[in-house]
């Protein structure tokens, strides 16, 4: 394990102005993607929009990172160039999602485990020699407005997250630690908020625990946020308020970045706000992004997998990246959606 190449890739993800594209959809959440624009979801399908993404113009100005799914990082582009090849001849730096995804925690209804554990320090290895750079876990919280998570899935959690991050080390890799608390429900901010502090604090003590490098990871979390069917909509400010104030209080300074999953926010909201947060001063971790639907969607929504529409698409994602590339800084603006 070198420290300072941790260093300088975590650095190099959130430098300035620079977040994330997520690319790393499993088979079948990108075919539930697919369906949502009559696309059948074959490999070819999926390396052609890979494609798409990854050769538009400009995008390196924005995206220090991309997290590609294990398909993705064995396939190439039409000419043959291996993606992780083609992502790092344009500065931007090529991820793996390591994670098996998250099942029942047994005993405990309602609650989630990440798998993937096992096997995962030979397949960081051979990820390594495939050209990846930094890896992505996802722990899924499952949250309502009363018991559910409870204490001991917030620790098994953050017990995965912190194993996964040692071993990325250990490998030379920089993880990315995702304690993902769900939009999903009927839970307001408040409840969000103690969830996600809860959680944090757990994680930190743990990755701690396991000898972790704080100066070698991102953190991906949340955004305090209520739930999607919480009857007391919450506004940009106070989502922006909540979100600053508990990671102030739980996240290591050491930390060099902090990269926001929009987890199903509109492309707009999510943007929006990372703007007020960035707006609002100045803060001892890198504000940045991880976004894959808040990406994504618009430019599925003019692709429709015909390549007559791909020069079209790729215009649209490049104004997604320039639009959170500018919230980082505080400078996007809502008018900026309908500018040319």
């Amino acid at each position: 394990m070198n420290v300072d190449e941790l260093k300088s890739v975590a650095g190099a993800i959130v430098a300035q102005q620079k977040g994330i594209l997520a690319a790393d959809e499993s088979n079948p959440t990108i075919k539930k993607r697919f369906d949502s624009i009559k696309l059948e979801s074959t490999e070819e399908n999926r390396r052609r929009y890979r494609e798409l993404l990854f050769t538009a113009e400009g995008i390196e100005r924005y995206l220090g990172g991309v997290i590609l799914f294990d398909e993705t990082l064995r396939q190439s582009s039409r000419d043959g160039t291996p993606f992780a090849e083609l992502l790092s001849r344009r500065g931007i730096i090529p991820g793996i999602k390591v994670d098996k995804g998250a099942k029942a925690l047994a005993m405990y209804s309602g609650d989630q485990i990440t798998e993937g554990l096992d096997g995962l320090r030979e397949r960081l290895a051979e990820y390594k020699q495939l050209g990846a750079k930094f890896a992505k876990w996802r722990g899924v919280i499952q949250i309502d407005q009363h018991d559910i998570p409870s204490a001991y899935a917030l620790h098994a959690n953050a017990h995965a997250l912190a194993r996964y991050a040692a071993l990325c080390q250990e490998a030379g890799i920089v993880p990315i630690v995702e304690p993902e608390v769900l939009m999903d429900g009927p839970h307001d901010m408040d409840r969000c908020e103690v969830v996600t502090s809860h959680m944090l604090e757990i994680l930190f003590a743990e990755l701690d625990a396991h000898r972790v490098i704080f100066e070698g990871i991102l953190l991906k979390p949340n955004m305090v946020i209520a739930g999607m069917k919480c009857t007391h909509e919450s506004n940009v400010q106070q989502v922006a308020d909540a979100t600053t104030r508990c990671l102030r209080r739980y996240v290591p300074s050491a930390v060099p970045g902090i990269v926001f999953l929009s987890g199903g926010q509109s492309a707009e909201d999510a943007t929006d706000h990372l703007n007020a947060m960035n707006a609002m001063g100045s803060y001892p971790w890198q504000l940045s992004f991880s976004y894959g639907r808040a990406l994504q969607a618009p430019v599925l929504n003019v692709w429709h997998g015909k390549e007559s529409n791909v020069a079209m698409a790729q215009k649209v994602f490049f104004k997604r990246c320039q639009l959170n590339g500018l919230a980082r800084e505080g400078k996007y603006n809502r008018t900026m959606e309908t500018d040319k």
